[in-house]
């Protein structure tokens, strides 16, 4: 027994095979039978064939990168004012809660500092 030889499509050939299978109202495996080749044969160009190209690809102009970037500047600037004023809070405000859970944690008092247990 020799092994069987495999075979050679022309480009032609597989492109009207692909615009067959995708036009026709027939399955892919009944398109794929009618032409005498192998079902996943056909799946295989179906799926490198019938891709969009990249140029088809609808791109970012600038004007949307532009958009972009002062939404996130504006945020930014947001989001530093908010983290000032946590930051610079008046003396004697109440301490956040995370802030004294922390000092909970480590055994100090979280208004003044001091150890709760000895000393």
């Amino acid at each position: 027994m020799s092994p069987e030889k495999p075979n050679i499509y022309t480009a032609e050939f597989r492109a009207s095979a692909v615009k067959l299978a995708n036009e026709s109202d027939k399955p892919i495996t009944q398109v794929a039978k009618d032409l005498g080749i192998n079902v996943n044969t056909l799946h295989t160009w179906i799926s490198k064939y019938s891709r969009p190209k990249e140029n088809d690809k609808t791109a970012r102009t600038d004007e949307h990168l532009y958009d972009e970037l002062r939404r996130l500047k504006k945020e930014v600037a947001r989001l530093t004012e908010e983290r000032d004023l946590l930051k610079n809070r008046l003396p004697g405000a109440p301490t956040p809660y995370a802030k004294k859970q922390v000092a909970l944690t480590l055994g100090r008092r979280a208004d003044t500092g001091r150890l709760l247990f000895g000393g």
